[in-house]
């Protein structure tokens, strides 16, 4: 008897180094000499410039009826968000009427004040709406792999996942990796980051920009882990009965 319950409690110490725990997957962790988590930098928010193959589209509102019917509508306001404008190698837009704008190396923000200018010189009251058309990031690896729209300025990187479901248990949160495209036909930019420390607050990790791909990889030792208690107290339950059943028969042959 001895014997097994000495076989019993080293089975179930083995299977409790089985268990994802807070350490593991838990995010927002306070950086400490026993955890060993990084500490990050602050970084100051960068807005989105737009780049070469982004694709642009607007809205052009004026009360210029003759426009509105050059524009193919009935109406005061006539909307152009039904397509969307390239930006070409050369860093410009070719818009209907206009002469070639250059919107790379520009935030929305300043593509769309350029575009109502441009516009004012032939329509007076010409206001301009303008928008990223590809505004969207991508996800890879151990979570809910897919494209997703950004809806919002500042998106981070809790955000973000949180739209694919989160991070599966057997990701490794240790080296999220981010690619983002650069300008100029560059290689990619690859931020690889721990994503369990609270300090990737407002670090140069933590937003998320249209075109970014977010690989998860999966830990090397998740195979050999248990993904909810249940899954743990019923493999516990069957490890120890079988077991059991081994050292009885055992102990029968030697009778």
């Amino acid at each position: 008897m001895k014997h097994k319950s000495i076989i019993v409690l080293g089975l179930i110490a083995m299977l409790m180094s089985s268990c994802y725990s807070h350490r593991s997957i838990g995010y927002l962790q306070e950086p400490t000499k026993s955890n060993k988590l990084p500490v990050y930098d602050s970084a100051v928010y960068e807005p989105y410039r737009i780049r070469v193959n982004d694709e642009i589209i607007y809205r052009l509102i004026t009360l210029d009826e003759t426009v509105s019917k050059m524009l193919g509508t009935n109406t005061a306001v006539s909307s152009q968000y039904a397509n969307s404008y390239r930006v070409y190698s050369d860093g410009t837009i070719d818009i209907p009427f206009l002469k070639p704008l250059k919107v790379a190396g520009l935030t929305e923000s300043e593509a769309q004040d350029t575009l109502r200018a441009a516009f004012r010189e032939i329509i007076p009251d010409a206001d301009v709406k303008l928008a990223l058309y590809n505004k969207y990031f991508s996800v890879i690896g151990d979570a809910n792999a897919g494209r997703y729209h950004i809806y919002k300025e500042k998106m981070n990187i809790f955000q973000a996942l949180a739209m694919t479901g989160d991070v599966m248990n057997s990701g490794d949160r240790r080296h999220i990796r981010i690619i983002r495209p650069r300008d100029g036909g560059q290689e990619p930019e690859i931020l690889e980051f721990d994503m369990r420390t609270n300090s990737i607050i407002d670090s140069k990790y933590y937003y998320i920009y249209p075109n970014d791909v977010i690989y998860v990889a999966r830990t090397k030792d998740s195979f050999y882990k248990v993904p909810t208690y249940t899954g743990f107290l019923g493999l516990i339950t069957s490890s120890v009965a079988l077991l059991t059943t081994v050292l009885n028969y055992v102990a029968y042959l030697y009778k």
